[in-house]
């Protein structure tokens, strides 16, 4: 029997310092995340990052927390709800850290018979600190609990008309009712060690401003080619000209080099090129999280307005809409039933 696990990030259990802590512990002590050998990972995590960050993470949490929980989980659980029904197989939902965890995923899904498994990584572009992680863990659980299932995944979809489509259609609807001077598609950041670690022809990758246009073999993992890709198709289908949009990186850590160029640079600078009113759109991520409602939503508004800008407009991610679920349902069910075929 088939089933489907749908699996985002994950998320503190409460805004508080107590139960950021742990969460912290298990996504920064992940190899895949600060990829550096155990010993010195547990000294910067466990020896200086944990110390404090844990106060200021939860003070960020509590900016952006909804009264039924983490906004990331709920609409993640929204999400599932609304797939459920449009499928002909069973749908679990798990985070890679935090709760529902991977094994009650798969749990809930043994219960009901199923050996094949799809894993849905619900993110659009591929990273080792996001995919990779993923399913190098659930295959870990499968071992130890699930032996006799069977994992297929879903490939980043960064480039899938479906996806494209949803996505344009979003922020179009936006857009609408925003006179905006220019649109900013914002992802998240990564080491540049991280991009080329990912390189599987190990020469191609050279993060120098051609190489995510130069056809390659490295850029089914390549994150930053996919980021641009994302971007290209959308303004593509929207008919946005050139001088009207960019793209950046956001939530870099100090220490080593990270995507450029970084939005928080950015976002100050274009009051001053004339920009006044700043449309932002984060399409690495499908569900609105402390990246998006914190950082973007509240933080890059607030240094806009603070360097002369006039009107920010933070558009949502695709979250629970009804076009995003039809799509991801659309998807499964071409899954299920090419595989009974």
């Amino acid at each position: 029997m088939k089933g489907v696990l749908l699996i985002n990030l994950g998320s503190p259990e409460s805004p508080t310092p107590k139960d950021v802590k742990p969460y912290l512990d298990e996504f920064l002590m992940d190899k895949y995340v600060i990829d550096v050998p155990y010993l010195l990972r547990a000294l910067l995590v466990r020896g200086i990052i944990l110390r404090n960050r844990p106060e200021k993470a939860a003070s960020a949490y509590a900016k952006i927390w909804w009264e039924e929980g983490s906004p990331l989980v709920v609409i993640s659980k929204r999400m599932h709800e609304k797939v459920k029904p449009q499928v002909n197989v069973p749908v679990a939902l798990a985070m890679r850290y935090g709760n529902p965890s991977l094994l009650s995923g798969l749990q809930e899904l043994a219960n009901k018979g199923v050996t094949e498994v799809l894993l849905f990584p619900l993110y659009p572009h591929h990273a080792m600190s996001s995919t990779t992680t993923v399913l190098e863990k659930a295959e870990e659980i499968r071992k130890q609990h699930f032996p006799n299932m069977k994992f297929s995944h879903v490939p980043a979809f960064y480039n899938k008309p479906d996806y494209i489509q949803n996505l344009a259609d979003s922020i179009k609807k936006h857009l609408d009712q925003f006179d905006y001077d220019h649109l900013l598609f914002s992802y998240h950041g990564l080491p540049e060690r991280h991009i080329r670690k990912t390189d599987i022809t190990t020469k191609d990758c050279k993060i120098d401003g051609s190489c995510c246009q130069t056809p390659s073999p490295c850029h089914e993992f390549c994150y930053r080619h996919q980021c641009y890709e994302t971007t290209k198709l959308v303004v593509e289908k929207l008919g946005i000209p050139k001088e009207k949009y960019s793209q950046t990186f956001q939530s870099r850590l100090a220490g080593d080099k990270w995507l450029e160029p970084y939005t928080d640079v950015e976002v100050n600078k274009m009051p001053e090129k004339g920009i006044k009113n700043l449309a932002v759109v984060t399409p690495a991520f499908v569900a609105d999280c402390l990246e998006t409602l914190e950082e973007i939503a509240m933080e890059a508004n607030h240094q806009f307005k603070e360097h002369g800008g006039e009107n920010f407009l933070a558009i949502p991610c695709l979250n629970d809409s009804d076009e995003w679920c039809a799509t991801v349902s659309n998807w499964i069910t071409d899954w299920s039933s090419a595989k009974s075929e």
